[in-house]
């Protein structure tokens, strides 16, 4: 499976400290978007869906997980191999949050078993394509025309409270990786630009 990153602790794209997936390779290239780089499936190795998980389960055993969320590039680009790992990782936790540029029923009318086995193992799918223009601030979503969908009914309330205690202060983490930052969160439009121009500036790479 092509991963690109793999970050703990996130707590802006979901309820509680989170690990947080990056899948390399989309196809929606949508304008604005801040994970650019992960746009060609190339851009990160090939690693067994096995030993992503070995790694998320050394990490629970060392510190507490409150969920995983897997985003991207299109986590759905490489359904099969998303459908076996979310059902392995079902057994360390049931808060799954993966985020798709592809929108709810654009999914259930692909009519694809591994497509369908995702959908029932997550607790929350975010959908959409980002648009720029859309891009209100809102929490967990880049732009309005995206949803939340709660597909578990057992974390209605735990992101219902989560939800109310976000504001935009709160929505971006940053993580230093060798001499690069990466920006994690909802980030205001034209952020992307702005980052890698600040970072060039400083003499900093940018991923």
């Amino acid at each position: 499976m092509r991963i690109a990153r793999m970050i703990y602790p996130v707590n802006v794209l979901g309820a509680g400290n989170r690990i947080g997936i990056w899948t390399a390779g989309c196809p929606h290239e949508c304008k604005g978007c801040s994970n650019p780089e992960l746009w060609d499936i190339n851009s990160a190795e090939n690693i067994s869906v096995k030993i992503i998980f070995d790694t998320v389960a050394k990490i629970r055993k060392i510190h507490s997980i409150d969920g995983i969320t897997i985003t991207g590039g299109e986590p759905f680009l490489q359904a099969e191999e998303l459908s076996l790992l979310i059902e392995m990782l079902t057994t360390l936790t049931s808060d799954i949050l993966v985020y798709s540029g592809y929108t709810f029923q654009e999914l259930k009318l692909m009519n694809d078993p591994c497509v369908d086995s995702v959908i029932r193992n997550i607790a929350v799918l975010i959908d959409g394509k980002y648009i720029e223009e859309k891009n209100t601030g809102l929490p967990l979503r880049g732009s309005s025309n995206q949803e939340i969908i709660i597909l578990n009914p057992d974390y209605e309330n735990r992101y219902g409270m989560y939800l109310a205690n976000q504001t935009e202060s709160s929505s971006v983490q940053n993580f230093i990786s060798g001499r690069s930052i990466i920006s994690v969160g909802i980030h205001s439009p034209g952020f992307n630009d702005n980052f890698n121009n600040n970072m060039k500036k400083k003499g900093l790479g940018n991923q």
